[in-house]
């Protein structure tokens, strides 16, 4: 009797320890289970797959398909299925060729005293999927602090003044 559940678990076993999210950061890419769910019978794993290098990312993809071909091999044709969908790329792609984007929220932000800090952003952002469906759309901050934990907050302050970069934003695009 196969146990779908013990199999699931395989599955992940063969992806790199080391490649999600609580290990990584910055430029590096991962693998990151979201959903498992299932029964003996049954189970579904749920992945994000990103990388910030495209050749790396399609490798990433690789890999996971070659380990649903190597328990198909092993327990027997069809025992796993694995769907890759990409939802989005890095949005470096689309923003490269349209710096001028960067560079007016860079002088916007120093306009109200801000000191711009470029970094990448790891998770699935709006402005990543805007820039891969053909607008690009660079994450600008909101102003607030701790994000994804339970002490995240953004005071008035910062609020106002990310709405005073904006209005800026506005101004350049409209001259």
């Amino acid at each position: 009797m196969k146990n779908a559940l013990l199999i699931g678990m395989e599955f992940q076993s063969l992806l790199p320890a080391f490649d999600n999210p609580m290990y990584t950061e910055g430029y590096e890419g991962f693998f990151h289970l979201t959903g498992m769910s299932g029964s003996v019978e049954k189970a579904q794993l749920d992945y994000i797959i990103r990388d910030h290098d495209r050749a790396l990312f399609e490798r990433r993809k690789k890999l996971a398909l070659e380990a649903a071909r190597f328990l198909n091999q092993k327990y027997g044709e069809g025992t796993v299925e694995a769907e890759i969908t990409d939802s989005y790329y890095n949005m470096r792609e689309k923003i490269g060729p349209a710096m001028f984007l960067i560079d007016n929220a860079k002088a916007a932000m120093e306009a109200e005293g801000v000191t711009p800090v470029i970094s990448p952003i790891r998770g699935g952002t709006d402005g990543a999927r805007l820039s891969y469906m053909g607008l690009p759309c660079p994450n600008l901050c909101t102003g607030g602090h701790n994000f994804h934990g339970k002490y995240e907050f953004i005071c008035v302050q910062s609020m106002e003044t990310v709405v005073e970069i904006l209005k800026r934003l506005v101004c350049y695009f409209a001259k």
